[in-house]
């Protein structure tokens, strides 16, 4: 069996004995490799291509994972593995395939510590390989506070990387194409760690880690390092939706008590303040582009610039304006291979909070009441005194 490299999907429609149930099973991310390659897999009963993503019943609450299949070339070198979901168009009630009466789900994670960092207890599971991850000297890290700006600054890397081809940087899902380090979610999903090991160089790393929990092999390497830090507020309250949709993220609880474990950094990934304050301190010793959300905003085309000329990449004006465009929020928020829709519902559950929601500056202003606001700025002040590091909370 031979994909064609072009397509969007690749549908296998099988046939289950002794039972009237039949599965639709879909690729995720598509094959989207140079040449053919092929695939092998039992009770194949035709296999229609699907050009049109929106076509695909892909949103569907009855979608899991059932299996990842090696895709190898022509001359049988491993490419990549793809990961292979299912969903059951039941003809009867009472199969076990996660039908309409048991949707798949996966359990919300709970919290835990590393160096007195508050994470999700997957992270600790393989902090000892995290910490020890062997980094090389090509390496961009992409390193952000969660929900900060961390898929826009992927896509916009990964353009620069690409020479402004925008049309390959929509070769696969953003977290094929910068694998988030520490993630470490249940099988039959590849952790991060196991991503990147597979990825060919340069690799581009996405990272929530504060900096004191950076592997060293980053600073030993003199890696390049992109940082962009957002305005705590608009932070918050992105970051508060975040985890009501991403069925894995432990639960925010109300919005008032949400604004104290922001505020407290008892939320995944700790301190917004010692976060932020961190980075901004260790431009000193490292390479590292410090960048702010509210920039990108007001002056997209600057800041893609200021990357470019960070990477070594010198771009005219008319490729920096290509992926000006093409990272846009509009465009983002419509592109499959950044917005997160290639996730199933079970895990990203769209329907709660769309993923791409509003991508503005002071959105804060219609979440918080006065008295929020003003209990918000006090400790902002706070903790913020001692350092040169100035945030825009509306431009």
């Amino acid at each position: 069996m031979r994909l064609n490299p072009a397509s969007e999907f690749l549908s296998l429609s099988l046939s289950i004995p002794l039972s009237p149930l039949s599965l639709s099973l879909y690729t995720s991310p598509p094959p989207s490799l140079s040449s053919p390659v092929s695939l092998s897999g039992s009770a194949i009963k035709r296999i229609p291509l699907l050009l049109n993503r929106r076509a695909a019943p892909f949103f569907s609450p009855s979608f899991t994972v059932i299996k990842f299949v090696d895709i190898h070339d022509t001359h049988g070198n491993l490419q990549r593995q793809q990961a292979v979901y299912f969903s059951a168009e039941m003809s009867y009630r009472g199969v076990g395939f996660g039908g309409a009466d048991s949707p798949p789900s996966i359990q919300r994670e709970t919290m835990t510590e590393i160096e007195g960092v508050p994470i999700i207890s997957s992270v600790t599971q393989s902090w000892d390989q995290i910490r020890n991850f062997k980094a090389r000297p090509d390496d961009v890290l992409i390193a952000t506070y969660p929900k900060a700006g961390t898929t826009w600054m992927v896509e916009i890397v990964d353009c620069i990387m690409n020479d402004g081809d925008t049309e390959r940087c929509k070769r696969s899902p953003t977290h094929d194409r910068a694998p988030f380090m520490e993630l470490n979610p249940p099988k039959p999903f590849p952790s991060g760690l196991q991503q990147l090991a597979s990825m060919a160089s340069p690799r581009l790393v996405k990272t929530h880690l504060p900096v004191q929990l950076v592997p060293q092999s980053f600073w030993e390497n003199d890696c390049k390092v992109i940082y962009v830090a957002r305005n705590a507020k608009d932070n918050l309250v992105s970051y508060y939706h975040f985890q009501h949709m991403n069925q894995g993220l432990p639960e925010t609880g109300s919005w008032e008590h949400y604004i104290s474990s922001f505020l407290s950094g008892q939320v995944p990934w700790g301190s917004w303040f010692d976060h932020v304050i961190g980075w901004w301190e260790s431009k000193a010793e490292h390479r590292v582009l410090y960048l702010f959300y509210e920039d990108l905003k007001e002056d997209p085309a600057r800041e893609i610039e200021r990357v470019a000329r960070f990477l070594g990449k010198g771009l005219d004006q008319a490729v920096i304006d290509r992926i000006t465009d093409h990272t846009s929020f509009s465009q983002m928020k419509e592109n499959p291979m950044a917005n997160y829709s290639t996730l199933p519902a079970f895990i990203f559950n769209q329907a709660v909070s769309p993923f791409m929601r509003k991508g503005t500056v002071g959105d804060w202003k219609q979440h918080f009441t006065v008295s929020q606001s003003e209990r918000f700025d006090e400790e902002y002040r706070r903790r913020l005194a001692g350092t040169s590091l100035r945030f825009r909370t509306e431009l």
